[in-house]
């Protein structure tokens, strides 16, 4: 368990309690495998459901599910920015979680009262009624609801959790503190993804099957009640929490540093960073594990920390509008320079997004049984990725990890840096495994006279898809983790519910790019061998496969080089009393000295 100095809501007393550690996460982690569960188990069959019970076109329901995912994985971003602003993440996590039930609630509503949704087919019906306006009014609010729900708990609940296992100042001057901090922190994002991991697999078991057999009405409330079982019992461990307060809203302190720097864009930045201006006192909330030490990167921003006689003129107070301190320059540099190794992930999430479309209609084509008299559903072929990424998350620290230290000699085994290079290379292999299985499939359907016959079962076992399902969850095991791993150490120490957050937005725009790269190979090959096409028989979906394999080499490419520039975020570690690593130089001694040496051009 850690003991960490807590910054108390009750007149703000600091006041040194044994909180956080592992003993926190049972009452952490059911909030989200609740979340999980229940999106998962509303997105794999919601399609049913809107086309089957509300009767909505196919494209319209299609539609309707992509704005739905959208927004689900942008809403983090707002949530990011209540609990780094104002509310915390506690609180956050509270609200989003409110909201997710409400939402439940309302799709419960909407399924057992008869006036919000259709009456059922008749045969002599056709087309069948569709639902009206007021039935998917209360659809898309409920909808909406668990939307801004996600987005309360999505981008805080891992960075609360890991907030959990934060040292405080005596303990990270022990031997050996920072690097069992470390591990605790790496087993904790493999527990929180593997539990995730759990949650999707249940859905995709246990709610799909008692939506098809046994009722809409059960298959929406029994979600919604393990989440409000899981805001009862996330409540219940409420002192036991490490509880960071809030350090104002970061995307000002962002955006003070650029206007503060554009407006000296003409001072020449001094050759010692000494001379910067920093502020302790300043600094103090939002640098509770230390503040970030300068570094020669992007040094444009610099000046936003150059002390000019302007800077206070007229005014006894800092306007932070013109001037900044070094630690929120560096929290501006650190966010710019994450930007690009976090890009690498989002092609990743690109290729994971054909295993839930393209595969399907391979899988619909291939010879599906298990048993003479038992088909496997196409849809259920993603439970290998799911069980390929449990796996690789449980064999990780208990074999990989140990193995791999013998050699490198690295107490986890090796970095997340390598750890997400290793995860897109396998997602490289999962990708050729797809198109080389469907050259085998597309080879079959030809020699058995089957290309103008898309509907024909080929005779080729759907179990062919299970390595491109498999590495890819594989992939996922090491590229994930890694990549909120690295969020979460390299985010500045008062954004980690927004770096939290990019991580969902990376799947979001990867699921956009892979519209928007179908969409362009689709105009590209049009007329002339049309690549995707309604038959995929005579289409040619191996070579997309083989092009999305060479975009994934070159993204490997891309992340190594960016990797090789990266500079690591400095964190000066605060002493026991008052002194620290380096000295803050104080306002006063800097306008003393402001203009003469550093030769600075003031500009209102």
């Amino acid at each position: 368990m850690a003991t960490t100095e807590v910054d108390r809501e009750r007149g703000g007393d600091r006041t040194k309690s044994k909180q956080g550690g592992f003993r926190t996460m049972p009452f952490i982690l059911v909030n989200e495998v609740c979340d999980m569960f229940a999106t998962a188990g509303f997105n794999a069959n919601l399609i049913t459901y809107l086309t089957q019970e509300l009767h909505l076109p196919l494209v319209e329901a299609s539609n309707t599910l992509t704005n739905i995912n959208g927004t689900s994985s942008l809403t983090p971003i707002l949530g990011a920015l209540a609990a780094d602003s104002f509310a915390g993440r506690f609180w956050t996590i509270i609200a989003g979680s409110v909201f997710y039930q409400l939402g439940m609630l309302g799709l419960i509503v909407s399924v057992l009262v008869p006036s919000l949704r259709p009456g059922p087919c008749s045969p002599l019906a056709t087309p069948c009624r569709r639902a009206n306006g007021l039935q998917l009014a209360v659809l898309y609010i409920s909808l909406l609801f668990t939307s801004l729900g996600s987005g309360g708990i999505r981008p805080c609940v891992v960075s609360f959790g890991a907030d959990q296992f934060d040292q405080h100042k005596e303990q990270r001057a022990e031997a050996g503190g920072a690097e069992a901090e470390a591990a605790r922190q790496r087993q904790y994002f493999n527990l929180y993804f593997f539990t995730m991991g759990i949650a999707v697999l249940l859905a995709l078991t246990v709610v799909v099957y008692i939506q098809e057999n046994v009722g809409w009405g059960w298959g929406f409330g029994i979600p919604a009640i393990a989440m409000f079982v899981s805001i009862l019992v996330f409540v219940v461990g409420y002192p036991l929490y490490v509880r960071l307060k809030p350090g104002g809203s970061p995307f000002t302190r962002l955006a003070q540093v650029v206007a503060a720097a554009y407006k000296k864009r003409a001072a020449t930045v001094p050759e010692d960073p000494g001379m910067l201006y920093q502020d302790k006192d300043l600094d103090a909330l939002i640098s509770t594990n230390g503040r970030l030490l300068h570094t020669n990167q992007l040094t444009f921003f610099d000046r936003a920390a150059i002390v000019t006689p302007a800077d206070t003129a007229g005014s006894s107070k800092l306007n932070l509008w013109r001037l900044s301190t070094v630690h929120r320059v560096e929290e501006l540099k650190s966010l710019v320079r994450m930007l690009p190794i976090w890009s690498a992930g989002i092609l990743l999430a690109t290729a994971g997004s054909h295993n839930n479309s393209f595969a399907i209609v391979q899988a619909r084509t291939m010879d599906r049984h298990m048993t003479q008299h038992f088909q496997v559903p196409p849809a259920t072929m993603f439970i290998f990725t799911t069980l390929a990424m449990l796996l690789t998350l449980a064999l990780y620290d208990r074999a990989f990890v140990p193995i791999v230290r013998r050699f490198t000699g690295l107490p986890s085994g090796i970095t997340y840096f390598q750890r997400m290079a290793a995860g897109l290379a396998i997602s490289i292999l999962g990708v050729a495994s797809a198109a080389l299985v469907e050259a085998r499939r597309r080879g079959s359907a030809a020699e058995h006279g089957l290309l103008d016959t898309p509907a024909t079962v080929v005779p080729m076992s759907v179990f062919w898809l299970v390595p491109q399902y498999a590495i890819h969850g594989l992939a996922e095991g090491f590229s994930t983790v890694a990549q909120m791993e690295f969020l979460y150490d390299q985010a500045p120490e008062s954004m980690r519910s927004t770096a939290a957050a990019l991580f969902w937005l990376s799947s979001s725009l990867g699921s956009y790019m892979g519209t928007a790269l179908v969409t362009v190979v689709q105009s590209a090959t049009w007329g002339s061998g049309d690549w995707l096409q309604d038959n995929i028989n005579r289409g040619r979906l191996d070579a997309y496969y083989g092009l999305v394999t060479c975009l994934m080499l070159l993204n490997l490419a891309y992340y190594l080089i960016c990797f090789r520039f990266y500079t690591m975020k400095p964190l000066e570690l605060a002493k026991d009393g008052d002194h620290e690593e380096s000295s803050s130089c104080p306002l006063s001694t800097k306008m003393a000295a402001a203009a003469a040496p550093y030769n600075i051009e003031h500009r209102a």
